[in-house]
């Protein structure tokens, strides 16, 4: 592999989960095949031990999650599932309004009010021990919930 990311991008990201220091890593990286190279241009996501994840669907393309309090946002189309650890009966369809690709992304049930948005930027989950290219920020009922999110 060729790290040709801007300031070796993927290669600091890749070492803040332990490529520097020999762990074994599940890495999803964004790049081209030239000449027999992988050339890496961006990471998506890496975790040490990680296994290989089933691809997405249009009602998952995308999946975000935080610690303190634990919660899981999947979303895709125009549906979002969001789940609150401490309350396991929180989950429900959103339909959204997106503005942009990765948000903020608005809507609304009888249960609540939503709003998600996505940024590009390097996430590090030290529970996971796993970096991600996206920054989650969920606000559900008033209450704002940070965490990573990748896509599926």
């Amino acid at each position: 592999m060729q790290d040709v990311s801007t300031d070796q991008f993927v290669t600091k990201a890749l070492n803040m989960v332990g490529l520097d220091s020999g762990k074994k890593l599940y890495v999803e990286l964004l790049g081209i095949i030239e000449g027999g190279t992988l050339k890496a241009s961006g990471i998506n996501m890496a975790k040490t031990e990680g296994r290989c994840q089933l691809p997405g669907t249009k009602e998952e393309a995308w999946r975000a999650s935080g610690n303190e309090p634990g919660w899981v946002l999947a979303a895709g189309g125009q549906m979002v599932s969001f789940k609150q650890s401490e309350n396991r009966d929180s989950t429900s369809p959103h339909t959204l309004q997106a503005r942009r690709k990765t948000g903020p992304f608005e809507g609304a049930t009888e249960a609540g009010k939503l709003s998600v948005r996505l940024e590009n930027t390097l996430c590090r989950d030290t529970m996971a021990d796993a970096v991600f290219n996206w920054t989650a920020t969920v606000t559900a009922n008033g209450q704002t919930y940070k965490g990573c999110a990748w896509e599926r």
